[in-house]
Order: C-alpha cells, then structure tokens, then sequence
C-alpha cells in the first residue's frame, strides 16, 4: 500500500478546521477545570458539613468513566429539559471531569504553604478569603503548574471521545474522510502527527512556564 500524497494535500483544510475546534473546546474545558478545581479546593477545606458531600462528589466523577459521562449529560440532560449544543456539552463534561482532579492539586499545593504564612496574614488583619487570595495563592500556584500542564495535555488527548456525540472534532472528522473515501492509513497518520505536535508543544510552553515561576536560587544552592 502506497502513501497517497495528494489526498493528504487535499484533506489538510478539513483536518486543520477541525484541529482548531478541539484545541478550542480544550482551552474552554480546561478554564472550567481550573475555576471549578479552585472552587472544590477551597469547599474541601471548610467545614465537615460541606466538605464531605463535595468530596465524595469528587470521588464519584473520578471513579466513572469520561465517556460514560460525556454520554449521560448529552442523552440524559434532555430528558430533563436542559439542552446543549456537541461542543457545550463537551467543553461542561471535559470541565467538571478533570476539575476534579485539579482540585487535588490546588488542595495539595494550599496545604503546602506554611501554616505560619495564614497565621501572620491574620494578625495584619486579612480575613480569610483575603488571606487566600494574596498571600496563600500566589505561593500555591507556582508547583501546581507541572500538575495542571499535565492535566492540559491529558484533557486535549481525550477529547476525541466527543466524537461520540458528533462534535465535529479532529478525530471524528478523520473517520468521516477515511469512511467516505475508503482510505485510512492518511488521515490517521495526520490525525497522530497533529496530536504529537500540539501535545509537545503545548509540553514544552508548560516547561517554559514552570521555569519562569520557578523560585530564584542562591548560588550556594540554598
């Protein structure tokens, strides 16, 4: 089987316009998973009344699978009266899904900073949302960018299960060009290689972020 050039020449538009709907419906996805994992981070960490049910709702997303999920909110939420487009539906599931693995990281990067960091916030008089916002944040978000990059790169891997509910993604336009025209082997080739690009660029961008957050060090190494 030969490598059919000048139909990979001609699918790289369609390949290309369905590119930019999943890097978007990514970007939208991931923006809800940080403001929903910073939202559950902080409710983790009030009172057991509160803490408890959002944590074994968090138990609950992780423990499901992603595409059972993506099929309950787009053939279940109907039948309540609520309706979305592919790509809310998508970016909403994609969102909630990993803002529950996010808050864990954020829960993980607040408990690292030092009690005594809250304790002198509070004698200069900052209540507590203050506290978390301007002191407590801004240490906390420098080592949970790794995490979080990682979390970016997995949520763009795993949105070609919304072909499922035919968002005309980068994945569910290939099977459409590969069934209409009987040929396979080149949109999936392109299909890869777009991924392995994206995914090592947006890797070394996520390095090139954590470097510039990065604390300065002395050079004894202390």
């Amino acid at each position: 089987m030969t490598f059919d050039w000048d139909f990979t020449l001609s699918i790289l538009p369609s390949l290309a316009a369905a590119t930019r709907v999943t890097i978007a419906v990514t970007l939208v996805a991931f923006t809800l998973a940080l403001l929903g994992g910073l939202g559950l981070a902080v409710l983790l960490r009030m009172p057991v009344w509160v803490c408890l049910p959002v944590a074994a709702s968090i138990e609950f997303i992780r423990s499901t699978p992603l595409l059972v999920q993506i099929f309950a909110a787009y053939f279940l939420l109907p039948e309540l009266g609520v309706m979305f487009d592919p790509f809310t539906t998508g970016a909403l599931v994609l969102g909630l899904h990993y803002a529950c693995y996010v808050a864990q990281v954020f829960r993980g990067a607040i408990d690292g900073v030092p009690r005594g960091q809250w304790e002198a916030a509070a004698a200069l008089g900052l209540r507590r949302g203050g506290i978390l916002a301007l002191v407590i944040l801004p240490q906390a978000v420098p080592p949970a960018i790794p995490p979080l990059g990682n979390y970016l790169v997995a949520m763009f891997k795993d949105v070609p299960m919304l072909a499922a509910i035919t968002l005309v993604e980068l994945m569910y336009t290939a099977n459409r060009i590969a069934a209409e025209k009987f040929l396979y082997v080149e949109p999936m080739t392109l299909v890869g290689l777009i991924y392995l690009v994206i995914s090592l660029a947006a890797a070394f961008a996520i390095r090139r972020v954590e470097q510039h957050f990065a604390p300065a060090r002395s050079p004894t190494g202390d």
